[in-house]
């Protein structure tokens, strides 16, 4: 069941009231100079620094990559790793100033502790969580989570990172993604003898509906259109992000 505007707006005024479900490190806070080969980005810190940052995010980061945003960092104590700072947060300003967070790694972490906490009743009343649970024809996929409990249809969930906004409607993906395509052709293939979830992660916290971005990837949205005709299940997840930590707003209204 999806929420209205009116029960989002409480989602929001109950903010306060919710755990975070993920609490960031001490971040460093800086201003982007540029994003590179994908995995780099340059940051200028408020000491006047130049840093090297590693970039956790394997896409363009459409709208989200501006040279002059400010920016939040990690640092690593790990003195193997080549590079000591993470990129976490990003700051836009298509609404309001906004708090998005770019690391692509920490989305499931985050599920998997809502998960947990059984902090999604459209799932229902399982009791067991599985990760990176393999699946597919070929047996060469991998599902982000497999959900089960008694009397309960298994449930196989995937989670999409969602930076890509236009004004306050999410989009994924933000770039065509044949890997994305894949994985709702072999979620629609275990429909309907399973449950199947498309959860998107909506990593920013201003958004309050979600779409398929058919301009970046016209066959990923008539994909995931033919999926949900035949009973796959979509979960558009807004989060509000900010450099304390991330909490649970709620569902976005699903423009389909």
């Amino acid at each position: 069941m999806l929420i209205s505007k009116a029960q989002i707006t409480n989602y929001e005024l109950r903010i306060i009231m919710i755990d975070w479900l993920y609490r960031y490190p001490p971040l460093y806070p800086g201003i982007l100079l540029k994003r590179y080969k994908r995995f780099f980005a340059d940051v200028q810190l408020v000491s006047g620094e130049v840093v090297t940052a590693h970039c956790p995010n394997t896409g363009p980061m459409t709208g989200v990559s501006t040279p002059g945003s400010a920016v939040q960092l990690s640092k690593s104590d790990n003195p193997n790793r080549k590079l000591a700072y993470t990129l976490e947060l990003i700051q836009v300003h298509d609404n309001e100033p906004t708090w998005v967070g770019v690391n692509t790694a920490l989305p499931n972490r985050v599920v998997k502790l809502a998960l947990a906490q059984h902090l999604f009743p459209e799932l229902g009343d399982y009791s067991q969580i599985k990760t990176e649970v393999v699946y597919g024809q070929d047996k060469k996929s991998r599902v982000d989570f497999w959900l089960t409990g008694i009397d309960i249809l298994p449930i196989y969930l995937e989670v999409k990172n969602t930076t890509l906004a236009q004004k306050t409607l999410a989009l994924f993906p933000d770039t065509e993604t044949t890997r994305g395509q894949k994985h709702i052709r072999e979620l629609m293939a275990l429909l309907p003898l399973t449950r199947a979830v498309m959860f998107y992660f909506i990593n920013r916290g201003d958004c309050t509906e979600f779409a398929p971005g058919d301009s970046t990837d016209p066959i990923y949205g008539k994909l995931l259109r033919e999926a949900i005709a035949l009973g796959l299940e979509v979960l558009p997840c807004r989060f509000d992000i900010s450099p304390e930590g991330i909490r649970y707003l709620g569902l976005a209204r699903l423009e389909i």
